[in-house]
């Protein structure tokens, strides 16, 4: 077991009510936990395991707050996709696939087990452990602009929709200001970032920092990110960057000649879901 002892484990096994599971995949992680999959797992105090794990958020019978991990990884996948779909599944993974019993929940939940106390950390002596909290999203910084990119990602046509050409950065030709309009002081920003996730190209990064997915069409829709940054882009069109130090700014950057050739680069090196 890791982070907790059996204890915990007995606790957490003893009639847990689940509410939701997650997967912590190198290509599909909650993005709020870090920048690449070893990052998230070390928010948890986990190992990064190649072929990751599946957390399941519930409470047990006092109504305490429990994350179970499993390397039953389809077995999450399975329940997430049933609930997706708007179908029943009793998500109860098999005791010799448990890999820890966690205090507390490392995501924001909403809802809760009915006929038990409200959720709350479980005491510290059945525990043994600093209990999970989710990030602080209540200002801007590192975990907000992951979300905030998590949402463009999500909502990609809302998102292209409310830019024109006439927005767009060209950070990579001069000669390319959209219609002769000024492209801002936020063209050395989106040349340095964009700089930043090429050197990914030459100097792999850590696993899961540049994560590709399924888009319409044969396009793929790409997520990059890096110290203070994240990069949401179609590999068919263009991207969107959000900075640490642009507190709820997102900046698009139209293709130029050179954006189209990155997008690819980084596509090859991406990690997909299997």
């Amino acid at each position: 077991m890791a982070g907790t002892d059996e204890d915990a484990v007995a606790a957490a096994d003893d009639a847990l009510y689940v509410l939701t599971a997650v997967l912590l995949t190198p290509a599909k992680f909650p993005s709020v936990l870090g920048d690449d999959y070893p990052e998230a797992c070390s928010a948890l105090g986990l190992a990064p395991a190649a072929d990751g794990y599946g957390l399941v958020l519930g409470q047990d019978g006092e109504g305490a707050r429990w994350t179970v991990v499993t390397d039953d990884v389809s077995l999450v996948a399975v329940a997430i996709a049933s609930w997706d779909c708007g179908m029943e599944y009793d998500l109860s993974p098999d005791e010799r696939s448990v890999v820890a019993a966690l205090p507390g929940w490392p995501l924001a939940v909403a809802v809760a087990a009915p006929g038990v106390p409200a959720p709350h950390d479980p005491d510290p002596e059945v525990a043994g452990c600093e209990p999970l909290s989710p990030p602080d999203t209540t200002g801007w910084g590192s975990a907000q602009r992951r979300l905030g990119a998590d949402e463009i990602a999500v909502q990609w046509t809302l998102w292209r929709e409310q830019v024109s050409d006439k927005e767009f950065v060209y950070p990579e030709d001069e000669s390319e200001p959209a219609e002769g309009e000024d492209a801002g002081p936020e063209r050395g920003v989106i040349r340095r970032i964009l700089a930043e996730a090429h050197a990914y190209v030459d100097t792999p990064p850590p696993l899961g920092r540049v994560r590709s997915s399924f888009a319409p069409g044969a396009a793929r829709t790409l997520r990059a990110d890096g110290p203070g940054w994240s990069l949401v882009a179609r590999t068919d069109d263009m991207a969107f960057l959000l900075l640490d130090e642009k507190p709820g700014e997102v900046l698009p950057v139209g293709r130029g000649p050179k954006l189209p050739a990155l997008l690819e680069a980084l596509d090859k090196l991406a990690v997909r879901p299997s």
